[in-house]
């Protein structure tokens, strides 16, 4: 099993601000998504995100160059 990142953790390594990791790592395949996201009730989605080293990798590759 490999480790899994919160958006949180990813912040902190990588100096950037917490919702730019979510915005990056939202809609990218292989994120673990928990929660409610596209509620009817009028209220705001709640999904927790745990992004596993694989893809922490790709996104840097594909960052970086």
């Amino acid at each position: 099993m490999e480790p899994l990142y919160t958006p949180q953790e990813l912040a902190q390594l990588w100096k950037l601000d917490e919702s730019t990791v979510r915005k990056t790592f939202r809609d990218e395949p292989g994120v673990l998504k928990f929660g409610k996201s596209e509620r009817r009730d009028g209220k705001r989605d709640y999904v927790t995100l745990r992004i596993p080293q694989s893809v922490v990798d790709r996104v840097y590759k594909k960052l970086a160059a």
